[in-house]
């Protein structure tokens, strides 16, 4: 692929899903260049290649690309679909070819969350205890981390042994800047685990050879932690710490715009998310309204 004006490479002209793939790797250094995550990175190029599949040797057409859509509708939940569709419009709008974007489905937030995903207290704290039992004070502090402080769990490594110190950790991620204060005991919980471990500076949460724990590690060592600790293993994965940390600190806060600035959210709609209480408390709450009359 040559260079073209201004630096950007020439992108081959896209007439069917052959060639369409031969421009995604230019995509993906566009992305890199927007500072986009590694993770996002990658799942748009899965996303891409799903249509490319689809496409086959047929040119893209807006036909084609609306038949996409409603084959993702038959098969994905109304959020997966729209984010399918967001990776096929940025790359549309990458290659010049905004005639193919189409519209994403809109959905009404819901009121509540699905009670079968919502990960309780009471649960999260026989996870830690479970770690605990098992030797892997590490892990629990992790989980502890994360429910304490509401980050997410690509902002570990900035859980550092200076921040540690401080009280406080500077998470610089996606171009958004913000301070999380770390609670003071869990500040003794983790200078007490450092002095036993021997590390003295640097992330936290690091393996054997001193690379940071990554998405892919926590995901399989919680994954394993539900099975001996007797938890739904729907309801354990990474960003649903963050969740429970939200909801707790809403409940003791009810300022649902500081919780927005805690959680490093620029729309408090996604704030609105983390705080939906489930199904069965939002039946409870309709019920004490007591507004149908008994005969």
């Amino acid at each position: 692929m040559k260079a073209g004006m201004h630096g950007h490479p020439t992108l081959s002209i896209p007439m069917g899903g052959i060639l369409l793939k031969e421009n995604i790797e230019a995509y993906l250094h566009h992305l890199a260049q927007e500072e986009r995550s590694p993770a996002t990175r990658s799942q748009y190029a899965r996303d891409i290649r799903q249509f490319c599949a689809f496409l086959g040797e047929a040119p893209p057409t807006k036909e084609r690309v609306i038949q996409y859509k409603k084959a993702l509708e038959t098969a994905y939940r109304p959020a997966s679909v729209n984010a399918k569709l967001a990776a096929l419009n940025g790359f549309f709008a990458f290659l010049g070819l905004p005639h193919l974007q189409v519209r994403q489905l809109k959905i009404q937030q819901s009121p509540f969350c699905a009670a079968e995903r919502e990960l309780s207290r009471d649960e999260y704290v026989r996870l830690v205890e479970t770690a605990r039992e098992m030797g892997d004070e590490r892990f629990a502090l992790l989980l502890q981390t994360i429910c304490s402080t509401g980050i997410r769990v690509s902002e570990l490594p900035f859980i550092t042994v200076e921040s540690v110190k401080a009280g406080a950790a500077p998470i610089h991620l996606k171009g958004k800047h913000r301070m999380v204060l770390l609670p003071a005991m869990l500040c003794v919980a983790l200078e007490t685990y450092l002095h036993a471990v021997g590390v003295t500076a640097g992330p936290v949460f690091v393996t054997r050879s001193g690379r940071p724990l990554d998405r892919s590690n926590i995901w399989k060592k919680m994954k394993a932690l539900c099975v001996r600790a007797g938890v739904a293993e729907e309801k354990v994965f990474p960003h649903n710490f963050r969740h429970l940390f939200a909801k707790c600190f809403y409940d003791a806060d009810r300022d649902i715009a500081r919780l927005a600035d805690i959680l490093g959210h620029s729309n408090i709609n996604t704030t609105r998310i983390y705080i939906a209480t489930s199904g069965g408390e939002h039946r409870r709450q309709i019920e004490a309204l007591q507004l149908v009359l008994s005969r």
